[in-house]
């Protein structure tokens, strides 16, 4: 009789045991609630849960070149106080919530519904959770949901200006009118040494266009104190930072369908404003435009588009700037796939010393589960159409990698190379000695053959344009102290053809 207790009683046990384990074990899922305390209304935007093995702060992610899983979906009026659940239909990187391998993580989550900036870890008042601990036993497996309350917001960036470092801020009519709301555009202006020591001089101005991602709280510091007295050959410039910052990502300072009309608001807007706030040579003569990768893609885009603004480019690593190459792909070839070249092997996006970095299609993916605000979105977001979604159109299949030719209709026009050749009798005369872009023939993301490209089709035109190569140079090492020099003293020469020094 006590045998058979002890057998039921062990049976029930192993009964229970086994209930019990399959009750527990259930995908993973995350509970995601928006505090009461912190929104006074419901908020629409695109909504992150983050993992990491390596970082405290999941947030920070993605990396580029080393990203780890994060999950995405777009949420709509979601009401302070009230949760939403991410499951397996959110967007994934590394695959689906429930295949997350076993092992333990820190988790975070981001409501991101900022309109300015393309990183949601810089737009003022997006809600973000506190970092979670997560120890996952099994495959896609929890005791339970994950709960993340929403409770903390990003602080808006504080802006000081010094004697030598001053901020504008243009409510742009233009972009008003577009986005049918109020948009505010700002730079920052660097005044040069002599500025106060001469009251009665004027000086040319350089705007400098900074790269992806780049912002004016992160350039701030390393100007406080003004700029460097000039060199041998050099004059002084005002200095204007812009960063083409915008929520899709980097908007070049292109007008676009999604983006708005933004060359016109520097052109028409914005350096108005500076030449009567400053003591400027208010003369396209005095007015110069450079900068780095986006933004050399951006500045050389200012100076053949609004040729008798400006006095002369110097663009540095552009982003593609012709589209018979676009970081290895001949977008124009029939069955053109950015994923894979004509023998199927996939095509490197990135990389350091001949190491592959990071692969098309992985980047691609990447940006995709972000949204928007990444790289690939951004240039969806200047060159393409909007979808029926309302939403820049994808120009190439993100299955496939095959371009899709109906919205490559719509980018030639933003092919500054071919633009240049089928407005060559027009534009020679306006940008004739204006023409510099420098490349390294090793950049790190394969963007020196399209500035070859642009260099053969410039010479066959007849040019006087400087496009030039530099051995061994990368996207990360060309722009270094001497070319920085080198570009002052061409501006300065440039600028003393028409106002020669006194």
């Amino acid at each position: 009789m006590i045998k058979q207790f002890i057998m039921a009683a062990m049976l029930v046990a192993c009964t229970f045991c086994v209930t019990s384990s399959t009750v527990a074990q259930s995908p993973l899922t995350v509970q995601v609630t928006l505090d009461a305390g912190i929104a006074d209304q419901p908020i629409s935007g695109r909504l992150y849960v983050f993992f990491s093995q390596r970082s405290a702060q999941p947030m920070n992610g993605p990396s580029w070149f080393g990203p780890e899983p994060f999950f995405a979906m777009d949420v709509n009026d979601l009401a302070p106080g009230s949760t939403i659940t991410v499951d397996d239909s959110a967007a994934f990187l590394m695959g689906p919530l429930s295949k997350l391998p076993a092992g333990k993580y820190t988790v975070q989550a981001v409501l991101d519904h900022d309109f300015y900036f393309a990183s949601h870890l810089n737009g003022p008042g997006n809600f973000y959770s506190e970092p979670a601990k997560l120890n996952l036993k099994k495959d896609g497996a929890a005791d339970g949901p994950l709960s993340l309350l929403l409770n903390q917001s990003v602080k808006a960036a504080t802006y000081e200006e010094s004697e030598f470092v001053k901020f504008i801020t243009l409510e742009s009519k233009l972009l008003g009118d577009f986005h049918k709301r109020q948009v505010l555009e700002r730079a920052m202006v660097v005044l040069p040494p002599s500025y106060y020591k001469e009251p009665n001089r004027r000086y040319p101005v350089y705007f400098d266009v900074t790269g992806f991602g780049a912002t004016l709280a992160q350039l701030q510091g390393r100007w406080q104190k003004g700029q460097k007295r000039p060199g041998d050959g050099e004059t002084e410039f005002i200095r204007v930072f812009l960063t083409g910052q915008c929520k899709w990502g980097h908007h070049v300072y292109a007008n676009s369908a999604t983006n708005g009309p933004r060359g016109d608001m520097l052109v028409n807007e914005m350096i108005p404003q500076i030449d009567q706030q400053f003591r400027t040579v208010a003369a396209p003569t005095a007015r110069f435009v450079g900068g780095h990768s986006s933004g050399g893609w951006s500045s050389l885009w200012l100076q053949v588009n609004y040729p008798d603004a400006f006095g002369g480019v110097w663009s540095t690593a552009p982003d593609p700037v012709d589209f018979r190459d676009w970081q290895g792909t001949n977008l124009y070839e029939d069955g053109a796939n950015v994923y894979f070249d004509a023998a199927g092997q996939k095509r490197p996006l990135a990389r350091n010393n001949g190491r592959v970095l990071v692969y098309y299609q992985n980047f691609s993916q990447m940006d995709d589960v972000l949204g928007r605000g990444g790289q690939i979105r951004s240039f969806d977001a200047v060159f393409s159409p909007l979808g029926e979604d309302d939403k820049p159109a994808k120009m190439w299949d993100r299955e496939t990698g095959k371009v899709r030719p109906e919205i490559l209709d719509y980018w030639k026009q933003y092919d500054i190379s071919r633009m240049l050749q089928q407005n060559w009798s027009e534009l020679q005369p306006k940008l004739a000695g204006k023409l510099h872009v420098y490349m390294g023939d090793e950049d790190t993301f394969y963007l020196e053959n399209a500035t070859r490209l642009l260099g053969e089709r410039l010479k066959g035109l007849g040019s006087d344009a400087v496009i030039e190569m530099f051995p061994g140079k990368d996207h990360m090492n060309l722009l270094n102290s001497q070319m920085k020099a080198r570009i002052n003293r061409e501006m300065s020469q440039q600028f003393w053809k028409n106002h020669p020094p006194k």
